[in-house]
């Protein structure tokens, strides 16, 4: 009679762990390890140490960022370049809303601080594998908070039609795309982004987009 391990091999979620920490990236791997839903295929020391080709047979992939965090942006991508079909999870040592922003921004699909308990850990890791967004719930606690402060700032701060650009900018509409949107020239624009970015006091288009989703005009 033929053996059952192939197929439940076949519905296992196929993780690779991104850690610097050989004694964390031991203890993930034997948390995962225990868990008959998961696979460690591979731990990698850091980005560097990236494959050179896409690996598309990787249902997840766990980044510690704690050694990312003046360039996280550029980890998160090389991680998404290298596995197409993954899922990132992102770990952390610290609770901060702006970091989670940064990540969630460069298209990660969950950040979980490195204390959850190992049973939240697990139901965590296979939401994200699932295609379900997770967030620390004490760091989108935090955001919320927050936004709640800031909102009526932002109404104050930003006119109607810069707060409808900043909401534009933050789906990540052109210049071009969001003249077409609103009926203006792409000068228009262009002068009402400058004014923006002065009250603001931001240089870059990510940093408006980070401002909309903070104050909730995204």
């Amino acid at each position: 009679m033929a053996l059952m391990t192939p197929l439940v091999a076949a519905h296992q979620i196929r993780a690779v762990v991104i850690e610097t920490q050989s004694l964390f990236a031991d203890a993930l791997c034997h948390v995962l390890s225990g868990d008959p839903d998961f696979q460690v295929t591979s731990v990698i020391k850091s980005t560097d140490e990236l494959p050179i080709h896409c690996m598309e047979n990787v249902d997840l992939v766990l980044l510690d960022i704690d050694d990312y965090c003046a360039n996280v942006d550029q980890a998160v991508f090389l991680c998404a370049q290298r596995f197409p079909n993954a899922k990132l999870c992102v770990l952390s040592s610290f609770a901060h809303a702006d970091v989670m922003q940064r990540c969630l921004a460069a298209h990660a699909s969950g950040y979980i601080v490195k204390d959850t308990s190992l049973s939240e850990l697990a139901s965590a890791l296979k939401a994200i594998a699932s295609g379900t967004p997770y967030v620390d719930p004490r760091v989108a606690g935090a955001i919320l908070r927050r936004r709640a402060l800031n909102h009526e700032a932002a109404i104050d701060e930003l006119s109607g039609r810069e707060t409808e650009i900043v909401r534009l900018i933050a789906q990540g509409l052109s210049n071009r795309d969001i003249g077409s949107r609103l009926l203006l020239s792409e000068k228009t624009v262009k002068n009402h982004i400058s004014r923006i970015f002065d009250k603001l006091h931001i240089t870059a288009r990510t940093q408006a987009a980070v401002y909309a989703i903070r104050t909730g005009i995204a």
